[in-house]
């Protein structure tokens, strides 16, 4: 017969038993059967940087794409011309530094036009953006110093649109706009002998119009001239002139112009650290001093421009002057 001492024992293994069983079941203190946390500090701070990882990728990828995009479009010894990967730019040979006066008209052969004679002045074109039309015969001389010119018709291009189109040019160096009455699309860009007409502002082909043909070495005939010309008010610019050429207009072939000698493709600048146009601001600039032919018509009108000086052969050197800085 069984003692009480041993059936107290087994009573005590059997309550012993139920309290593990509580344990197993998450009944259990200490933590380690309990209810199991949530981390939602470590998922916030995931978040946040998932957040700024993709905001980052949102603004920087279109610009790594469009720097890609417009790299086809930047010119190189081996790509001198990357405007004909551009469709419906249209191109003319035209010869250049063909000068008329100031009361003078050409009869161009393209409206606007992108070459030919044109005005001893040019433009300024340092990233001006004209409110009213300005005399179609100076911005072609700006085409000739290596600028983009972009016109519109007033009468098709809304304020957003002009807007679009002046912030890819205001402040821009070796760059010009201005409405141009009458034309036949409502965007027309041009350069020197090249020519891109568009319905959109936001049409893409005019950056790359302007990445292919602005200041690109290859493309234009006046390398190193400047774009600034004080004497061209760009509050007060020479007007429009919507009326057709007279008669006594001077035809493409330069008929009745005077030929710029220091203007020719390939020539040679006249003083060492000066643009082959003279010096900036100055209508024709200074003639040249080597190279030139006495008696030969100069862009600024003196004949022969400055005598070349000798180099002396006897007696003390005198120390080399620094060339003119800008």
């Amino acid at each position: 017969m069984p003692s009480k001492t041993s059936a107290k024992s087994a009573k005590a293994i059997k309550a012993a038993g139920k309290s593990a069983g509580a344990s197993r079941k998450g009944g259990g203190g200490g933590g380690l059967g309990g209810k199991r946390q949530i981390p939602w500090l470590m998922i916030g701070a995931v978040v946040c940087v998932l957040a700024l990882i993709g905001g980052i990728a949102w603004v920087l990828v279109p610009k790594i794409q469009d720097k890609q995009e417009q790299s086809k479009y930047t010119p190189s010894a081996q790509k001198k011309d990357p405007s004909d990967q551009i469709s419906g730019v249209v191109k003319k040979e035209y010869p250049a530094g063909l000068h008329i006066t100031g009361t003078q008209r050409v009869a161009y052969d393209q409206a606007p036009p992108f070459g030919g004679p044109h005005d001893g002045s040019w433009a300024a074109c340092t990233g001006v953006v004209y409110p009213t039309a300005i005399r179609t015969e100076n911005a072609v001389h700006s085409l000739e110093h290596g600028a983009v010119w972009i016109t519109y018709n007033p009468d098709k291009v809304d304020k957003a649109g002009v807007d679009a189109l002046a912030a890819k040019v205001k402040g821009k160096p070796y760059s010009l706009m201005s409405p141009y009455p009458g034309l036949d699309s409502p965007i027309s860009l041009q350069s020197w002998g090249h020519q891109l007409k568009l319905n959109s502002s936001d049409d893409k082909r005019i950056t790359q119009f302007i990445t292919a043909l602005r200041l690109n070495q290859y493309a234009y005939p006046e390398v190193g001239a400047d774009c600034a010309n004080p004497t061209f008010k760009t509050d007060n610019p020479p007007p429009f002139d919507a009326s057709a050429p007279g008669p006594d207009a001077v035809p493409m072939d330069g008929t009745g112009a005077t030929k710029a000698q220091n203007e020719s493709p390939g020539a040679t600048p006249g003083i060492p650290g000066m643009p082959a146009g003279g010096i900036p601001g100055l209508p024709g600039g200074i003639p040249s001093l080597p190279g030139e032919t006495p008696g030969a018509p100069t862009d600024s009108g003196l004949p022969g421009g400055i005598p070349t000086i000798p180099a002396p052969t006897d007696g003390p050197t005198q120390p080399e002057q620094p060339a003119p800085t800008q």
